[in-house]
């Protein structure tokens, strides 16, 4: 009696290893905890995580993109007020406010109920799973690709198709996709791909390897494009960063000189440096007031 006793003590300590070592499962999402949220995987296990600091910028802190303004507003006002509205892809130069542009609309229409889940490139794969655990919900939700490209053959690229058009099953009504990329049709091109065009009459039809790389992108109802700032829009910019920050611009000649020079440095005229500039400005004019 005593060794059963035994044994089942060892079976039971045995248990209490094995449960600590199992993968623990994420528990049900707080959807009041946030307005944003991003798809993270435990495990093996995948789950959608409140975001705890989402970033708060706001439409009015985008400079010189008023018709893309435009475009994104509308577009998402018509999806929270359940009228039809288009998946949407935002492509041009780095740092134009492309991301910056969809975080803004999610600040506008949060209190209409819009929520955001980001989700990673190399997640894609799970796109089919985060749509099935949302779609009964009555929030509505754009899925945001950020800075999306792809290789050939990755596995993202058909699951986001299948999103985007549907397959055999309708794709949820509230649900989104807004995406974000410095390619048009999200893939590499390539010279010899374009070798293969066959010429019908006057027209040039492109190759299969083209073809396919264009419908990828044609999937997505409404495409907005971003171009280089000109030095006026850029300095346009810097002057409302620096005022935002409260620091001193005075001497607006000066100002000027230092943020194209800083440009200079950057290699690019573009919102995200204009704001790095501005920062750096600011802390430059606080340091110098507490010395």
């Amino acid at each position: 009696m005593t060794d059963f006793v035994n044994l089942i003590a060892k079976a039971e300590s045995l248990l209490t290893r094995l449960e600590q070592c199992m993968p623990h499962l994420p528990g049900e999402t707080d959807w009041a905890a946030s307005i944003a949220f991003r798809w993270r995987k435990r495990n093996g296990v995948g789950f959608i995580q409140p975001v705890s600091q989402p970033h708060r910028i706001f439409l009015k802190d985008l400079q010189d993109i008023d018709d893309q303004k435009k475009l994104i507003e509308r577009n998402t006002r018509q999806f929270v007020q359940r009228l039809p509205a288009n998946n949407v892809l935002l492509t041009g130069a780095h740092g134009t406010g492309k991301s910056s542009l969809v975080k803004a609309v999610l600040n506008k229409f949060a209190t209409k109920g819009l929520r955001l889940i980001e989700v990673e490139k190399h997640d894609l794969i799970d796109l089919p799973e985060i749509v099935e655990q949302i779609c009964n919900r009555s929030e509505r939700f754009l899925i945001f690709c950020d800075d999306l490209s792809f290789e050939a053959e990755e596995p993202g690229y058909k699951a986001l198709k299948v999103v985007l058009d549907g397959s055999i099953a309708a794709t949820s009504e509230n649900v989104l996709i807004y995406a974000t990329s410095n390619r048009r049709h999200l893939m590499p091109e390539y010279m010899e791909e374009n070798l293969v065009a066959r010429h019908v009459g006057s027209e040039i039809h492109p190759g299969e390897a083209v073809e396919e790389k264009i419908s990828l992108s044609e999937r997505f109802g409404l495409w907005v494009s971003f171009y280089p700032f000109t030095q006026d829009e850029y300095l346009k910019i810097v002057d409302y960063w620096v005022a935002y920050l409260q620091a001193d611009s005075k001497n607006i000649d000066m100002l000027h000189r230092a943020a194209l020079q800083w440009a200079l440095t950057r290699g690019s005229r573009s919102g995200r440096v204009a704001w790095q500039f501005a920062r750096d400005w600011a802390g430059q004019q606080q340091i110098t007031g507490r010395s």
